[in-house]
């Protein structure tokens, strides 16, 4: 029996979100309809691509008012006449009347090893919070967040002492969640797939990391602040001070040495890094955004040994 591909409505957005619908066309699935965020200071990837093939396209900043679904959006996705749904890395909430509506729902993308790190910010919660092993989930979502029952989901990608947010992404998650995604929309297709209800007891939920959980607390462990400092990176980028300037730190990573001198202090310049004291240890960064700033290289970002942090 020839292989019957699904009518598709994709919502995502970036590259992941264009490399998830290349996979879903060479896969023989009609997308029928791709959704993406308006652009902002960037063309979308997805929007772009999803020009190129001249397939219906949507820029739509919000699907629901008032906590209401907005009737001419839900209207426009029931007209698409979609089999399944598929969300990835979705930002915007998306109504029931949108999520519910297609024959075989929807089916979400979420960086984490679900019921574990549930949340808009899981990347990041995983390298603040220590986890040594990673991977993704495929979900259908229902009303809670990133409560819906697994379809597919994959391990074993191990958490480095080096890894920032964007590292275990990029490196690791991004390619092994194009792969569990193609996974579950295969197994809807074939009529195999499984839903199997999240351990509530596992559960773990982190709110998104805003300036309050990005600021740097310098009485914690030089591993803590370490933790703190990749998890933060690329976005938003770890917080502190120096007098009453804002400081974000990027690039960071534990260095030999102890941390006799007061927390917070620039120690010295090594390799282009400046190296920080912290409790039990030391700390280097080697990019700086000041006062709202671009990133800088550390060493030109006119912070200096002698210098108090916090």
């Amino acid at each position: 029996m020839p292989f019957m591909g699904l009518a598709i409505a994709l919502f995502g957005q970036a590259p992941f979100g264009r490399d998830v619908l290349l996979r879903l066309l060479e896969d023989g699935h009609r997308v029928v309809g791709v959704y993406a965020p308006p652009d902002g200071r960037r063309p979308d990837p997805l929007a772009a691509l999803a020009a190129e093939r001249g397939l219906p396209l949507f820029r739509h900043k919000r699907f629901r008012r008032k906590g209401a679904a907005l009737p001419e959006l839900v209207e426009e996705h029931r007209a698409l006449a979609a089999d399944l749904n598929v969300l990835a890395f979705v930002t915007a909430i998306l109504p029931p009347e949108i999520v519910d509506a297609p024959t075989h729902g929807s089916l979400c993308f979420h960086p984490s090893l679900l019921p574990r790190f549930r949340g808009g910010n899981a990347l990041a919660w995983q390298i603040i919070q220590g986890a040594k092993e990673s991977g993704v989930t495929v979900f259908r979502p229902d009303a809670g967040v990133d409560t819906g029952p697994i379809v597919v989901q994959r391990g074993g990608v191990s958490i480095q002492d080096t890894d920032t947010a964007a590292s275990l992404y990029f490196d690791h998650l991004y390619p092994l969640g194009i792969e569990a995604i193609a996974e579950a929309v295969a197994n809807v297709a074939a009529g195999t797939a499984r839903y199997l209800p999240q351990d509530e007891s596992l559960a773990t939920h982190q709110g998104l990391v805003d300036d309050v959980a990005a600021r740097i607390d310098w009485s914690q462990t030089a591993d803590q602040i370490d933790r703190l400092i990749r998890g933060c990176d690329p976005q938003p980028g770890a917080l502190t001070q120096r007098g009453d300037e804002a400081v974000r730190l990027f690039d960071g990573g534990r260095v030999a040495g102890s941390g006799a001198e007061p927390p917070g202090t620039l120690i010295a310049v090594e390799d282009g890094r400046l190296i920080i004291a912290a409790q039990g240890g030391r700390i280097a960064v080697g990019r700086v955004s000041l006062a709202g700033g671009p990133k800088l290289a550390a060493v030109d970002s006119g912070l200096a040994p002698g210098d108090r942090l916090g």
